[in-house]
């Protein structure tokens, strides 16, 4: 049995143990993780200063560095993260819907969990905590592959973790990590269909179509945000400023940041200069069509190419826009279904673009920033899916669920 088969193994018994634990089992284990990252933060901290050397030395950029770093503040963060997952409901058993067939049948639905999930990712060290919290809740084992450059962060949170089920009902072999980051290793991980129930890739566009292309478990893609921000002819000023910088500089490394800016023409002139001003002072730089470049004299003609790109630092493809449809047009066009808004004062633009913009996450008004799980009242997200089969936008625990058909009968037999 090879190393990868073997953590399948252990994943596959563990998660028939945690489906069959109360609530309270599990919570007490979220809970027991929660004290022990707590008790190990000097250890984890070290391990990512560590890392953050060693990324440093290889010319991780400013955003991927960022997206690295662990803090005292994000170790709360990820123990604040796991209390309210374990406040929660949980999903499982809960009966979505029953009724009773013209048989007599007394058929109903139930949630239960995925079984073995793998989820492959990178940079962000919180996402061990967070993946681990969600799968566990939901009755999952899980099995965690960073990337090499968060390696040490990983391996001290993932002692952490072990640390704590240690403490309480749940099997340590419930939360595994693959120590060696080899493409081979990887490979062979994508294929465990035997242990392994479903992948869910987080991190950028080569990774996830990597993902994609080796894989023979099923895939939910998540992540790739290519997200748009459309300033309509009807804007309010102030509101679409401040949308704006906030989508694009509160945190450029993250896949909900604003990636392409797109304003009516009539409402550009007295926008763009103004707003573009403030994006160059914070360091952005500004990719733009031939009117852009008329209006921002720092800008740089875009490609088609940059209008396809998640940046994911301080830059931004922007495009002046004749009207309405041409702004959908675009959005259709570029856009990777993640998280799109727009900003206007007219009702009736609003509702045509939340029914007409195919998106996971469709905005009137408001940051692109919001969509996160947490945000969004589910405690937490394993990652945001961007495709329609499962699950789509941020995966809370309902998303780490199926269900199965529960038939209670009193003899009958078909004819």
């Amino acid at each position: 049995m090879t190393y990868i088969e073997d953590l399948g193994r252990q994943a596959k018994a563990a998660a028939r143990v945690v489906r069959l634990l109360s609530a309270q089992a599990k919570n007490d284990a979220l809970e027991a993780i929660a004290v022990a990252l707590l008790e190990q933060q000097t250890e984890i901290l070290a391990a990512n200063e560590r890392d953050l050397e060693n990324g440093r030395q290889n010319g991780l950029t400013t955003a991927l560095l960022e997206r690295l770093t662990l803090t005292e503040a994000r170790i709360q963060g990820m123990v604040d993260g796991l209390r309210q997952i374990a406040a929660l409901p949980d999903p499982i058993l809960k009966t979505d819907s029953q009724w009773v067939n013209k048989d007599g049948l007394r058929i109903s639905r139930r949630r239960v969990p995925l079984g073995v999930v793998g989820i492959i990712y990178e940079s962000r060290p919180n996402v061990t905590v967070d993946a681990s919290a969600l799968c566990l809740k939901a009755g999952n084992a899980v099995i965690l592959r960073g990337g090499k450059e968060a390696l040490e962060s990983n391996q001290a949170i993932v002692a952490a973790v072990q640390a704590g089920l240690a403490k309480s009902k749940v099997p340590s072999t419930a939360v595994q990590l693959i120590t060696d980051p080899s493409r081979e290793l990887a490979t062979e991980f994508m294929q465990l269909n035997q242990y392994v129930d479903c992948l869910v890739p987080r991190g950028g566009a080569g990774l996830i179509q990597a993902v994609l292309r080796q894989a023979t478990v099923p895939v939910i893609e998540t992540g790739v945000g290519n997200c748009h921000l459309y300033v309509h002819a009807e804007a309010d000023f102030e509101q679409a400023y401040n949308i704006l910088l906030n989508g694009k500089l509160q945190r450029p490394s993250v896949c909900n940041a604003l990636e392409n800016l797109l304003v009516d023409a009539e409402f550009a002139e007295k926008f763009l200069p103004e707003a573009t001003a403030a994006l160059i002072d914070a360091g952005v730089e500004i990719l733009g069509d031939e009117k852009v470049v008329e209006l921002v004299p720092q800008a740089t003609l875009a490609t088609d190419e940059d209008y396809a790109t998640e940046f994911l630092d301080y830059r931004i493809a922007v495009k002046i826009v004749d009207n309405y449809d041409e702004a959908v047009a675009h959005i259709e066009r570029f856009s990777t279904g993640h998280s799109d808004a727009i900003v206007t004062k007219d009702y009736s633009t609003a509702q045509h673009f939340l029914n007409d913009i195919d998106s996971a996450c469709v905005y009137v008004n408001a940051s692109t920033r919001f969509s996160d799980g947490e945000v969004f009242g589910f405690g937490g997200e394993l990652g945001i899916s961007t495709q329609k089969l499962h699950a789509r936008g941020p995966m809370g625990l309902e998303a780490l669920t199926s269900y199965k058909y529960v038939i209670e009968g009193d003899g009958q037999v078909r004819a």
